[in-house]
């Protein structure tokens, strides 16, 4: 592939993201809202750029093939912040990647836009959306963008609804961890599958407690390998009996479920930043 771009490179997430994708093109644009990102792979160029604001994001696509979008405001918070890097910006990707002729767009989805669909339930790909917070409510007009975007402009969509990208130090992330190996296979699935159209899978590792069906993004290739079983013992001895009654533990959202709208979801959560510096 000549070009790719990728948002959010100085995220925890996009991160991770950078060499790989330095290993599909010929050309890595990273970008974020930072002033820098570190020491530069031999094929990748930083831009920062402001997701809320459509020139620069419509330069930044310019002479790309696809958009691997991982940029966002990466918590809930009031609406008002929500708005500019999460929905306007989202507008502004697939709008820059119709008019500078992408083929397809990556997208850092999240369960928060199915969060308040119970543990229990199993549900697939094609689920209603049920968002959890503010935070999620823009993660399901993203995924309605990228389904417009296809239906009439045939700009591919391939939605990534990520569960827990994060070390394990809760019960829920027993069934819903992601590792960062399979993020990055999911992410190489989604940019190397021949055709997609709109397409919606679950970013979510090989687990025994796994709480949703990917079996309808099969056609991906997408094959976990992870399983978060191996820090089940711990975890459930440190942790001890759960409260059943509340969402925290009932629905897919998690603490994004249970806080009121414009509260942090992370704050009730014991993520390491463990963001790769270079």
């Amino acid at each position: 592939m000549k070009k790719i771009v990728l948002t959010g490179a100085a995220g925890r997430l996009g991160s991770y993201l950078r060499e790989p994708l330095s290993n599909l093109a010929e050309e890595l644009v990273s970008s974020d809202i930072v002033d820098g990102i570190g020491s530069p792979h031999d094929n990748e160029t930083y831009i920062k750029a402001d997701l809320s604001n459509f020139d620069e994001i419509l330069a930044l696509l310019k002479g790309a093939e696809m958009v691997v979008h991982f940029g966002a405001y990466a918590d809930e918070g009031a609406f008002e912040t929500i708005l500019g890097p999460n929905i306007v910006g989202a507008y502004n990707i697939w709008e820059s990647a119709y008019q500078n002729g992408l083929r397809r767009v990556v997208y850092a989805s999240s369960i928060h836009a199915v969060g308040m669909h119970s543990n229990n339930a199993f549900i697939g790909t094609d689920a209603l959306h049920r968002p959890d917070t503010f935070y999620g409510l823009a993660k399901c007009f993203a995924e309605d963008l990228a389904s417009l975007y296809w239906d009439k402009r045939g700009i591919e969509g391939v939605c990534l609804r990520i569960l827990s990208c994060a070390q394990v130090t809760s019960v829920r992330a027993l069934g819903t961890w992601l590792s960062y190996d399979d993020m990055i296979h999911l992410v190489e699935r989604s940019i190397s599958a021949p055709a997609t159209g709109f397409a919606v899978v679950y970013g979510v590792s090989n687990n025994d407690r796994v709480t949703v069906d990917n079996s309808l993004a099969g056609f991906l290739g997408y094959r976990p390998k992870d399983n978060a079983e191996q820090f089940a013992k711990q975890i459930l001895a440190e942790a001890g009996p759960l409260d059943s009654t509340t969402p925290e533990h009932t629905c897919l959202g998690g603490p994004f479920a249970a806080v009121e709208l414009g509260i942090s979801g992370k704050a009730n959560m014991k993520i390491i930043d463990d963001t790769i510096k270079t």
